[in-house]
């Protein structure tokens, strides 16, 4: 049975069910269009319900021993290593993902469930010292409760796990509601892999519905202590304010603008291939895309000419494929939107050094240059096949041209001096970036996250201590304390 029949409902409570909203959330292929479900829309009725189930389990997984906790991290992995063949092919079918972007995320989210494994036993406390005679000072590292998670189309299975995992280990309950665009691959899914790997019922829940249909239900419930919400600054913002306005501790992890930058002493034909793949994975749909390639003038010709010729080479068609490397984008309004700002930017007086065309929702790779420095497209992400070209005069203005957008998210630099790539790296106001490598990279111990519009906070390793626990301070006094009435 297909994961898009068995799957295709709502999971809370430990119970599969269908949604009681009115109207359905039809799961599409991007590429042929095929529909793959339709699933009743969960109403705000049934995320207080998913909400209140988590809140009801939360304590005794909480007091559970952490190495028992931990067993169900190791059944996890290995069911998805058991299923990786059917799960790669839901991947390839609900979101376009090609072979190589399939393997690249499954080969993520096994690692952090590796990750999540370590966590369950790395919370610590403390006893910190006191002024006062016999006072013992205890420093609890605590669950944060229940936790909501929100998560992205692109990538959605990793992403979900990226933030379900280590909330669970660390002792929380958490409700998750996936993109509609995948609501498969980014939540049922992940909720059979925890229930067939053990998890109690009602600590982790799936709410498959919409905003047009709960509007902030899942932001403003009494119940969260905590919002992990991966998309883009626009809704993130929103997130945000609705948290703040509740007191729920938000985690952003927002969009990005990312510039991989050429110098002069670069490897220019290493630095086509990081650049190709961190524009084009995924048909450019990746936070850390890189949408400017800005390259010294000294080496602006050479470069160009073998990045455009390399990007001719990709092969753009059906993700099913083995050797496509390019398959459709999520959605028809992502591909016009995509389409159209292609277009606008040209007219706009931009050089197309390829134009690519669309058909449904495939649009073939454009490479875009000659921009002037004021060109709106170069403050903004693009979500699809497009990189802009921008030469530059020396370090300084290569590092002006990169901070020069509201993002701040990832980047790279190519150079033969590694640390003058250091150097340059530490003065762009991103969260992350790479010296001699392409700006898409994600690991699990490392801590992930943006500047600016591109999110705050942190996740991965340390950082998911933060994100989903809380400190608590218990004093014992040993013997009586003096009180000056």
């Amino acid at each position: 049975m297909s994961f898009f029949t068995e799957l295709a409902h709502q999971y809370i409570d430990g119970e599969w069910r269908p949604g009681s909203g009115s109207w359905d959330i039809i799961d599409f292929n991007p590429y042929d269009g095929e529909k793959l479900a339709s699933i009743p829309v969960a109403t705000a009725a049934e995320v207080d319900q998913a909400y209140r189930a988590a809140e009801r389990a939360q304590e005794a997984w909480a007091a559970t021993n952490p190495y028992a906790r931990r067993l169900v991290f190791e059944r996890a992995l290995r069911i998805i290593e058991d299923r990786e063949q059917e799960i790669t092919e839901t991947i390839i079918a609900e979101l376009g993902g090609t072979h190589l972007k399939a393997a690249f995320e499954l080969h993520l989210a096994k690692e952090f469930l590796r990750e999540a494994m370590q966590l369950s036993l790395r919370p610590e406390g403390r006893i910190l010292p006191s002024p006062v005679d016999g006072k013992e000072n205890r420093v609890y590292r605590l669950p944060v409760g229940v936790v909501g998670v929100i998560s992205p189309f692109n990538f959605p299975f990793l992403l979900s796990i990226k933030s379900v995992a280590p909330a669970l280990a660390l002792g929380n309950a958490v409700v998750l509601k996936p993109h509609q665009n995948t609501p498969i691959c980014g939540g049922s899914l992940v909720a059979k892999v925890f229930e067939d790997a053990g998890l109690p019922a009602g600590l982790l829940n799936v709410v498959i519905t919409d905003i047009a249909e709960i509007g902030d239900a899942l932001l403003e419930h009494p119940v969260p202590k905590a919002i992990s919400f991966t998309g883009s600054d626009r809704v993130g913002r929103h997130v945000a304010t609705v948290c703040a306005a509740s007191f729920k501790r938000a985690i952003l992890e927002l969009g990005g603008n990312s510039a991989l930058i050429v110098l002069e002493d670069a490897d220019i034909d290493y630095a086509v291939d990081a650049a190709v793949f961190s524009r084009y994975v995924h048909q450019g749909q990746v936070c850390m895309a890189a949408n400017r390639v800005l390259v010294d003038r000294k080496v602006e010709k050479e470069f160009t000419e073998k990045f455009v010729a390399k990007v001719k080479s990709l092969k753009v068609g059906d993700p099913k494929d083995p050797g496509t490397h390019i398959g459709p984008l999520i959605n028809s309004t992502q591909a016009d939107a995509v389409t159209a700002l292609v277009d606008q930017t040209v007219e706009a007086g931009a050089t197309a050094l390829l134009h690519g065309s669309s058909e449904g929702n495939l649009v073939r790779p454009s490479v875009l240059t000659g921009l002037d420095a004021d060109s709106p497209v170069l403050q903004q992400e693009i979500f699809g096949p497009v990189a802009l070209i921008v030469p530059f005069d020396g370090e300084d203005e290569a590092v002006r041209i990169a901070n020069d957008t509201p993002y701040g998210l990832s980047g790279a630099v190519h150079t033969a001096d590694i640390e003058r790539g250091v150097r340059i790296a530490r003065r762009i106001n991103t969260g992350m970036i790479h010296i001699n490598d392409s700006t898409v990279h994600d690991e699990p111990i490392v801590p992930f996250g943006g500047e600016k519009h591109s999110g705050s906070g942190r996740l991965n390793g340390e950082s998911m201590i933060e994100a989903f626990t809380t400190q608590k301070w218990i004093s014992v006094q040993h013997g009586r304390s003096h009180f000056p009435f």
